[in-house]
């Protein structure tokens, strides 16, 4: 039988396919995609974890920052990759839940758009003000600000961050008159609450440590559930008095939908040997980050799970983006 010359020349491109859908991940180097500007937490956790990834996958680990859209911007380049594994999306509240709810222009599902691989860190939300505020606790901060004559304002890092959205769960839960201030990043939110520009502000814990210890800002609680091991002094705003009030600021890493299961699972094993090595750990604890893994089908569920309580918290608020 004969064989077309142009069957020939073709075959070895043909038999390549199935070798180079096989070859083990990762072959080539992969990008982070962080949907922020660098020197945030996603940021700073990414470019932790890199290092332990290159060594363990034997390929470099590069971390992209594209900030832009509360995030919306990265996180599209990520869900229009290839899903390859080339290309993994590292996400937080702020962007895979909060500003997608806000927003609802995204043009896709979110929770369709990405399979989870491992969630990495929370890093806690704490409740700040300026020291010429006269309250040392929350129950203190709260009888304030109802002896206020026009409320009170309150920064954060943006509209739809962890941080508007942990203030904004405050007011629904005690009535108070808070305004939100929202600024561009944690940064320009500290400069202002330690000249006494605001009076309070929801910041990630990370970034009030230094000033809280110098005595320019005073933190009266955390946002969390339970106290954070960095800060086992601080109670929480459900110690202070306030019921059903917990807000988790998170970062974890997916990946585009149609991601190789086998792709999925050894980024997951990436992530649970690295979270698990103690120095990784005490540097996590230095910059105020507790490392939370959780695999790729609990990740998943935890993100549904999230946007089904914060729907609703943010319909209440009638927050939006302007």
């Amino acid at each position: 039988m004969r064989i077309a010359r142009r069957t020939l020349l073709a075959a070895p491109a043909l038999l390549a396919v199935p070798a180079r859908a096989q070859e083990a991940w990762p072959a080539r180097p992969v990008t982070l995609m962080v949907p922020w500007a660098p020197g945030g937490s996603n940021d700073v956790v990414a470019r932790l974890l890199s290092p332990a990834f290159e060594a363990a996958a034997r390929q470099p680990f590069v971390v992209e920052n594209r900030p832009g859209g509360g995030g919306s911007v990265g996180m599209g380049l990520a869900m229009r990759a290839r899903p390859d594994g080339q290309m993994l999306f590292v996400s937080s509240a702020s962007n895979h839940v909060f500003h997608p709810i806000i927003s609802g222009e995204l043009g896709y599902d979110v929770r369709e758009a990405f399979h989870g691989i491992a969630m990495w860190v929370d890093v806690p939300n704490v409740i700040a003000v300026h020291p010429s505020v006269p309250a040392r606790t929350l129950p203190e901060l709260l009888a304030w600000i109802r002896q206020q004559r026009g409320g009170v304002s309150f920064g954060s890092s943006g509209v739809g961050s962890s941080n508007h959205l942990a203030g904004e769960l405050l007011r629904l839960r005690t009535g108070l008159d808070l305004t939100h201030v929202p600024y561009r990043g944690g940064g320009p939110v500290l400069t202002d609450l330690v000249a006494g520009t605001i009076p309070m502000a929801f910041m990630n814990l990370p970034t009030v440590i230094p000033p809280m210890e110098a005595g320019r800002v005073r933190v009266v609680a955390v946002c969390t559930a339970e106290r954070v091991s960095l800060r086992p002094d601080l109670p929480t705003v459900t110690e202070g008095g306030v019921p059903d009030y917990a807000v988790r600021s998170w970062t974890g890493l997916f990946a585009p939908r149609g991601t190789p299961a086998a792709i999925i699972q050894r980024a997951e094993q990436l992530s649970r040997d690295a979270l698990a090595a103690p120095p990784i750990r005490q540097r996590l604890a230095d910059i105020g980050s507790e490392p939370i893994f959780m695999d790729a089908a609990t990740t998943d569920r935890f993100v549904r799970e999230e946007y089904e309580r914060w729907a609703p918290i943010v319909r209440a608020a009638n927050v939006k983006i302007e």
